[in-house]
């Protein structure tokens, strides 16, 4: 009896050993984050809303394109204020999405930088809980580059069984938008050199910019907030060290000889401030660059009279330029610090 209990011993702890060593690689997938005052809808690789635009207009284009790639898609929730996220109207409308996440759990992307990245963090370790994620690939349009870069912070100061993989920034404002800029005061609407759409821009964009610009990230939408000795970038120097970023920039609009503060745009954020140009190498340690033709948004598109295509979040040079971001975010550590920037 007693050498059957110990066959039966020897036989549980090797099953026991071989699970501690599983070699199963890790699951992956891409998490796309939304910016400034959006709202979108959390879908998964198998589920997502069944009427208007399945994942919302920022990432429908997207998030098909990089399925059809073979990646596992899912979006972060965001909802422009406090609380989940509910079916939407009009411009950019969805509904019949799947169940939406607690609160503690979606974006306010009208909040801070910082509470935007907790969330996202908190959303980013559910996947791990929940779907078995072990690494994710950030995808952030406009703000969600900043969300998701604070969101990294959270999961390194929480030591997350999370890794993260690579970040891609869409037209985000790493130094600011020189529409916030316009309203703090620092460019002046004769920066726009006379130009009809720019001028618009900064009295009619802006202006909305102005009406939430005492708190939350419109307030951190500006250069002041941003860049500096003591701006929100430089406490975040270290963040990236071993993540490979991307940063996509558009140039839609342009003046001759005007000034980089504003000229080339993308109707919301300059060429420059896209590109992080005048960011520390200790921020952004492992950078390359891409320059599209684009505007900011699908409503910049429309607003400017322009087909939907011309946009940064659907046009197809970008979408293949993000799945080719996370496809050589492998190897991208062992290339030149800036690449094309």
């Amino acid at each position: 009896m007693r050498r059957v209990l110990a066959l039966a011993a020897a036989v549980l702890l090797a099953g026991c050993s071989h699970s501690s060593t599983d070699t199963r690689p890790p699951a992956r997938a891409v998490v796309l984050v939304s910016g400034l005052a959006s709202t979108a809808p959390y879908t998964a690789p198998d589920a997502a809303c069944t009427i208007g635009l399945p994942a919302g207009t920022d990432h429908t284009a997207l998030r098909e394109h990089l399925l059809g790639k073979g990646y596992s898609v899912f979006t972060a929730p965001a909802m422009a204020g406090s609380g989940q996220v509910h079916d939407t109207t009009g411009y950019g409308a969805f509904a019949s999405c799947p169940a939406p996440l607690p609160a503690s759990r979606t974006i306010d992307s009208t909040g801070g930088i910082d509470l935007a990245g907790e969330h996202l963090a908190r959303f980013i370790d559910w996947l791990h809980t929940e779907k078995h994620i072990d690494e994710v690939d950030l995808v952030g349009h406009s703000m969600g580059g900043l969300f998701a870069r604070a969101a990294i912070r959270t999961l390194k100061a929480e030591q997350s069984a999370v890794r993260v993989r690579s970040l891609t920034t869409i037209g985000t404002p790493w130094q600011g938008s020189y529409l916030a800029n316009f309203v703090e005061g620092g460019v002046k609407i004769g920066d726009c050199l006379g130009d009809p759409f720019c001028e618009s821009q900064m009295t009619g964009y802006a202006r909305d910019i102005a009406a939430v610009h005492v708190s939350g990230s419109a307030r951190e939408l500006g250069q002041s907030y941003l860049t500096g000795p003591k701006g929100w970038n430089t406490f975040q120097a270290g963040v990236l060290e071993a993540v490979p970023v991307t940063l996509i920039g558009g140039n839609r609009f342009d003046r001759p000889g005007g000034a980089p503060a504003v000229w080339p745009n993308d109707g919301v954020v300059e060429l420059r401030s896209a590109l992080g140009r005048d960011v520390d190498d200790t921020v952004l340690p492992h950078r390359r660059c891409r320059i599209v033709d684009d505007t900011h948004s699908d409503y910049v598109s429309m607003i400017a009279q322009l087909p939907r295509a011309t946009a940064l979040t659907w046009d197809p040079r970008v979408l293949d330029a993000v799945a080719e971001a996370i496809e050589g975010a492998a190897t991208d550590l062992d290339g030149p610090a800036r690449q094309g920037c």
